[in-house]
């Protein structure tokens, strides 16, 4: 697993290239614009960091449904783990995909990420083994912080790191092939989070 998750990161730079399934969104800091810093003049340069931890938040205020339905109104839905506390399931999802791209960065600059969920919205049984299109919805809030002074370097952004979920015979043929959701999107969030720390950012 660990060995897979990192070459999915590393193979991150090469599908970043190409208009697949994989996108990653800032939404509160346009790519075209310095990160943490505005004006013309910024110049923007290619970060040099090293992961030393990552606090994943998962607040208590986010909705979590159990209807098997189409598309439950809800933050958190959440069935590959058996019934119980859906909010420490997706934070360990969360918390082994970000780690594993995390790994990939051997960079000079300490740095500390601090994660907040404000959605994990994947598939209901019901959706999974029927022809319904779907997609695991994957929204987050990153901080990027010096791990020696705390400084924020990368201020708090909206991250969509939503992917392609996969349904009927295919969702029956991975289940066969042991690929689990979990696998899926563990492997998705470490190349999204190698992509994320990659980014130019203003000097």
């Amino acid at each position: 697993m660990k060995q897979t998750f990192k070459i999915a990161a590393a193979l991150m730079l090469a599908v970043a290239t190409s208009a697949c399934t994989m996108e990653t969104t800032s939404r509160a800091v346009p790519f075209e614009l310095p990160l943490g810093a505005g004006g013309a003049e910024a110049v923007m340069i290619a970060p040099d960091f090293r992961v030393a931890k990552i606090n994943v938040s998962v607040p208590d205020t986010l909705t979590v449904s159990e209807e098997n339905g189409i598309k439950p109104r809800a933050d958190i839905v959440w069935r590959e783990d058996p019934f119980g506390n859906r909010y420490e399931q997706v934070k360990s999802v969360m918390e082994a995909g970000l780690n594993a791209g995390a790994q990939a960065l051997d960079g000079a600059r300490a740095v500390v990420l601090d994660v907040q969920l404000v959605r994990f919205h994947a598939q209901t049984q019901k959706v999974r083994y029927s022809s319904l299109p779907s997609k695991h919805e994957i929204e987050f809030l990153l901080t990027v912080r010096d791990a020696n002074t705390g400084a924020v370097i990368v201020p708090s952004h909206m991250v969509n790191a939503t992917l392609n979920a996969l349904g009927g015979n295919a969702a029956v043929a991975a289940d066969r092939a042991g690929i689990t959701q979990r696998m899926r999107i563990g492997e998705h969030l470490a190349g999204v989070i190698y992509g994320e720390l990659t980014k130019p950012i203003a000097l």
